[in-house]
């Protein structure tokens, strides 16, 4: 056994496999625990030794390998990512050890090996060609699991072991003898194979869907096969690349129509629920078969009720075709077809709502008054000019009474409702549990951080030694509770740093007040370094107190969940303060005076304390606290930058920046880490890469939506005219909190509004309902503002609409079109309409004129781009709005929130 060992430790893989030969069943299994031994021993070897690392690793696979002698013990060891990662040969020298320490065991053995490896993802390809060899000396079914099937596709298709050299996939397929068995498999996987996608040209060596038919036409494999397999791995779905190979495989089989017609129901769930492009042709092979009298009416109708609720406009009007020309072969059909048709009305696009409604009042009969009854119902669907059509081909009962229908009512989505921070303070276990919580969680609520961090203040002030052995075993996993150094302050981040401090795991040199705050190295230029500096220095001085216990409970926490604290309370604090004898903590009492409302009614309650802070309060309440002044203007492109290539498209484009005045009383008065957001900004617009998702960064100023507005404008920029992500997020955020919504806060929601992604979009959408629920938005000012982001290029007039349709279906279309009336004009003046989505625009607007009953004369250079000749979308929709704008009655629009 000595040999064996001296052996592996050597890295002499080639004497293992007669040296183990030699050993019985039992001597082999008393070998292991020395191997496994080793193997730790080598698993904690350090660099020096990379070197001899990776042939003592080669040398313990085969070992223990051949020592193993059950089947699960031994694939986990051969399977093991430590042994394969540590140097071992991924060559044939590799499987030819493994294969001789192996292959003198029983067949059923080497399968049941074989399939557990196979059945290990994450190896299954790196340990394919032992797999392989296995399965065919065990003579067993091939494993079916993914990664198997991955690794034999890309062994057909770049060659491997045995083979020495490339094989044209065809001759390696034609050559695998289990080829039967592993190409229905490949319609099986969860994910395709990455090498089916492998291909630029029918004519390519290692093209997939050339070599599989190749095989049909040989016999090797059924036809049904590959065109079940095809059909069935298109109806599951998934990414347009990922089903391009079973498309193009489909297309080179070839259907025959009695296969095109065996698949009916499959090409009708495809034009239903699949990706464009496949739902279009599988909308061709219907359009076929119908021509050819093979598809009925009744699966017709079926069809066109998935194809018609799509959004895509391009497969509804071809829809639509099919329709009349089916209805053109066979009048009778009518009544099945008819209805089908009556599902367009609910479709977004007006045009193709017209559409839908001509082609019933071309094929309906006098006597169709049952089929006019039922159009009817569904005629409710249309928009309301194309109602009144519906009222006049079917009847009264068609589209509904105009005459009766009330006056509009615009019904807005309720205001958020603010929370009110918990009444009574956490009991010292359920303060415990948050902080251990939050230690391990990557986000905290404004509710859940203030309420961490009060507990850790009033637990540690009534009792420290019990808040410190309640929080000990915790957190007993934390980097700085472990050994006996003492960490420094700046190395532990958020409220573990309080928790630090009450367990002692701190130094209170760090902590002391007037040393270096934690804020000193921060970026002042960066508006998150700022507010990260106020909330570092505000756990840092609480974490002080937290030790010196001083502080019995915190001025600042909130009194609602957006961070706002009501100026009652802070006077009423102040007070308990008084009585108790305690000294507010600057930092503390500095938050507490941002986050106040400003009331000056609670003024006087102020200055009746007799303190220095209550007559601070009083202050800010009336004049101290004004907001900084804003400034806007627009930047100009820096063309000295542009060869810059980190901020290049930044700094070489038009946008609108906001710039803040000073605010010199909190560079006077306040601590340190405040005299940054005292600090004027000039409106450079500098892009930030540092995005952070904390909610404690928006609760430093909730009362201040303006400044947070002006500061987050640059992010919300880069999200409609570069690549940015994420900022729309802190925009639904921003509505909710506190003070003037005013310039700031309606151009960056006009902003959002042009965000690339759609979900940024629907965050300046939440944040625009918010305002208007509110009753703080003013759609002449966004209105305005979008039309300036328009000119400039900042928002692209397709993303615009989609986020307008996103407000309209809300049932805001008076709000909408109060916006877009003002927006508008920068399309339509100058010719600047064919701008992509101009178009779509139109239509929303439109829509929201004809639901709401708006009037008046319409947006400045609506009437030009109507008169074009012509039959564009823009054109077409420019003469709708006008219609409707003209056809409206001037009735009152009532807003109910």
């Amino acid at each position: 056994m000595n040999q064996i060992l001296d052996a592996v430790r050597a890295g002499r893989t080639s004497l293992l496999p007669l040296l183990i030969k030699r050993l019985t069943l039992p001597e082999r299994r008393a070998l292991l625990p020395e191997l496994t031994a080793l193997r730790k021993e080598v698993r904690d070897w350090d660099w020096a030794r990379r070197r001899e690392h990776g042939g003592v690793a080669s040398a313990l696979l085969v070992a223990g390998a051949g020592c193993h002698t059950g089947a699960a013990a031994a694939a986990a060891w051969i399977g093991s990512r430590d042994l394969a990662e540590g140097g071992a040969a991924r060559g044939s020298s590799r499987w030819a050890g493994l294969l001789a320490v192996l292959g003198d065991r029983e067949p059923a053995w080497l399968g049941d090996v074989a399939h557990r490896l196979a059945a290990r993802a994450v190896t299954v390809e790196d340990n394919y060609p032992l797999i392989r060899e296995l399965i065919g000396l065990a003579d067993c079914p091939v494993p079916t699991t993914d990664g198997f099937v991955h690794a034999w596709a890309e062994d057909m298709a770049f060659g491997g072991y045995p083979r020495s050299s490339r094989h044209l996939l065809s001759v390696a397929l034609r050559e695998d003898p289990r080829a039967a068995e592993m190409v229905p498999l490949l319609f099986q996987t969860a994910e395709p194979a990455a090498t089916l996608n492998w291909y630029v040209d029918p004519q390519a060596p290692d093209h997939w869907p050339s070599a599989l038919t190749a095989l049909v036409r040989e016999g090797i494999v059924e036809r049904r096969v590959l065109v079940d397999g095809c059909v069935a791995r298109l109806l599951r779905g998934g990414r347009s690349g990922g089903l391009k190979f079973y498309q193009v495989l489909l297309q080179r089989l070839d259907l025959t129509p009695a296969e095109l017609r065996e698949h009916t129901a499959d090409w009708i769930a495809m034009t239903a629920d699949a990706p464009s492009v496949l739902a279009g042709q599988a909308q061709q092979v219907l359009a076929g078969l119908s021509e050819a009298g093979e598809l009925p009416a009744e699966r017709l109708a079926e069809m066109s009720a998935g194809v018609l609720f799509r959004p895509e406009k391009k497969l509804v009007r071809a829809q639509l075709v099919l329709l009349g020309k089916a209805l053109r072969r066979d009048r009778e059909a009518r009544h099945v077809l008819l209805p089908a048709v009556a599902g367009a009305f609910g479709h977004e696009d007006t045009a193709l709502q017209e559409r839908a409604l001509g082609l019933i009042g071309k094929h309906l009969r006098p006597g169709d008054e049952e089929l006019r009854t039922e159009l009817g119902f569904q005629a409710e669907l249309l928009s309301p000019v194309h109602r009144r059509a519906a009222v006049e081909l079917l009847g009264a009962g068609g589209g509904g009474d105009f005459a009766d229908e009330p006056p509009y009512e615009e019904i807005l989505p309720p205001a958020p409702v603010r929370r009110r921070m918990p009444d009574q303070a956490r009991t010292l276990s359920e303060t415990v549990e948050l902080v251990a919580a939050l230690s391990r969680s990557a986000a905290a609520t404004v509710t859940e951080f203030e309420s961490a961090l009060d507990g850790l203040v009033r637990h540690a002030h009534h009792d420290r030694t019990a808040l410190a052995s309640a929080l000990r075993p915790a957190l007993a996993d934390r980097w700085w509770a472990t050994g006996d150094r003492q960490a420094e302050a700046g190395q532990i981040h958020g409220l573990e740093l309080v928790a630090a401090a009450v367990l002692g795991c701190v130094r209170a040199y760090d902590l002391r007040p007037g040393s270096v705050p934690q804020s000193a190295g921060y970026h002042q230029s960066c508006v998150h370094s700022m507010l990260g500096a106020v909330v570092a220095d505000r756990l840092r001085e609480a974490a002080h107190h937290a030790v010196s216990g001083t502080l019995p409970f915190l001025l600042a926490t909130p009194s609602w969940d957006t961070g706002s604290l009501e100026p009652r309370e802070l006077v009423e604090r102040l007070a308990a303060y008084g009585r108790l004898g305690v000294r507010p903590a600057p930092v503390d009492f500095a938050q507490a005076l941002l986050r106040v409302r400003r009331d000056p009614a609670a003024a006087e309650a102020a200055r009746a304390l007799g303190t220095r802070e209550g007559e601070r309060l009083a202050a800010w309440l009336t004049t101290a606290g004004e907001p900084p002044e804003l400034l806007r203007r627009v930047r100009e492109p820096d063309l000295s930058l542009r060869g810059h290539w980190w901020d290049r498209d930044w700094e070489t484009m038009r946008r609108i920046v906001i710039e803040t005045a000073e605010r010199p009383v909190l560079q006077s008065e306040f601590p340190q880490s405040f005299h940054g957001l005292g600090r004027p900004r000039t409106g450079s617009g500098h892009r930030c890469y540092w995005v952070p998702d904390d909610a404690a960064y928006g609760a430093v100023l909730p009362e201040d939506r303006e400044t947070q507005a002006a500061w987050l404008l640059p992010e919300v920029t880069v999200c409609a005219a570069l690549d940015g992500r994420g900022a729309g997020a802190r925009l639904s955020r921003l509505a909710e909190l506190g003070g003037p919504a005013g310039p700031a806060v309606h151009l960056a929601v006009a902003t959002g509004l042009g965000a690339r992604h759609p979900e940024d979009r629907l965050a300046a959408v939440d944040a625009l309902l918010v305002l208007a629920a509110r009753g703080e938005l003013d759609t002449a000012l966004l209105g305005q503002d979008v039309a300036e982001l328009l000119r400039l290029g900042t928002v692209k007039p397709n993303r615009l609409a989609d986020a307008a349709r996103t407000i309209a279906a809300t049932g805001a279309y008076a709000t909408t079109w109060a916006v877009l009336d003002g927006a508008l004009p920068a399309l339509l003046a100058g010719g600047a309409g064919a701008a992509r989505g101009a178009g779509e625009l139109l239509a929303v607007a439109a829509d929201c004129v004809e639901r709401s009953g708006a009037g008046g004369p319409g947006p400045e250079g609506l009437a030009a781009v109507a008169s074009r000749a012509g039959s564009s979308r823009l054109v077409t929709q420019a003469r709708r709005l006008r219609a409707a704008l003209a056809a409206a009655e001037p009735e009152a629009v009532a807003l109910v929130s």
